[in-house]
C-alpha cells in the first residue's frame, strides 16, 4: 500500500517554459518576450505553433513549436505538463472573443493546475512569475500521488 498522498516535484533552475497566445494577443505576447529577452534565453521555450515561429523569428529566441492550438497544440502542451516536461505557461489568453477550441484552453488551465503548475493568462501575472525569486533557482512543490490514487480508487469500487 502507497502511504504518500503527495509526491514532491522540483522546478529546476533552467526551467522549461510554455508560450502560448490567442491571435489578438500574440503581438503582446511578442513585446513581452522582447522585454524579458535576458531573462528567457536562459531558459528551454517551447510553444503553440504560429506563436512559437512568430517569437522565434521576431525576437530570435529558440521556441520549440507543437501544433497551432486549434489543431491540439494545447493539448500536445497538456501532455507535457502530465509528462514533466513542462514547469511553467504563458499564456496571453483573449478574454473578449470566443475561441473555437475553448474546451482545449480548458482542459489546458486544468491540467496545470492539477500538477501545479504556474500558469500566467496575461501580461501582470507573466511579469510577477518571470521576475519572481524562483525563476533563478530551483523550485519544489507537491503534486497528488496519482499511483495512490488509481489503487485507493480501484480498491473502493
Amino acid at each position: 500500500m502507497i502511504n504518500n498522498d503527495y509526491i514532491t516535484f522540483t522546478i529546476e533552475k533552467v526551467k522549461d517554459i510554455a508560450l502560448i497566445a490567442h491571435d489578438n494577443m500574440k503581438d503582446e505576447l511578442i513585446t513581452w518576450c522582447k522585454d524579458n529577452l535576458e531573462i528567457l534565453k536562459y531558459h528551454r521555450l517551447c510553444g503553440t505553433g504560429t506563436t512559437a515561429k512568430m517569437i522565434t523569428d521576431k525576437t530570435g529566441l529558440l521556441v520549440k513549436g507543437y501544433n497551432s492550438g486549434p489543431l491540439g497544440g494545447d493539448q500536445q502542451i497538456g501532455a507535457k505538463i502530465v509528462e514533466g516536461t513542462i514547469d511553467m505557461v504563458i499564456f496571453f489568453s483573449d478574454p473578449l472573443t470566443a475561441q473555437p477550441h475553448d474546451p482545449d484552453v480548458k482542459a489546458l488551465l486544468r491540467i496545470a493546475q492539477v500538477y501545479d503548475i504556474p500558469i500566467a493568462n496575461n501580461k501582470a501575472t507573466a511579469d510577477f512569475l518571470i521576475t519572481s525569486k524562483f525563476m533563478d533557482t530551483p523550485y519544489q512543490h507537491n503534486v497528488i500521488n496519482f499511483n495512490k490514487n488509481v489503487l485507493d480508487r480501484a480498491e473502493s469500487l
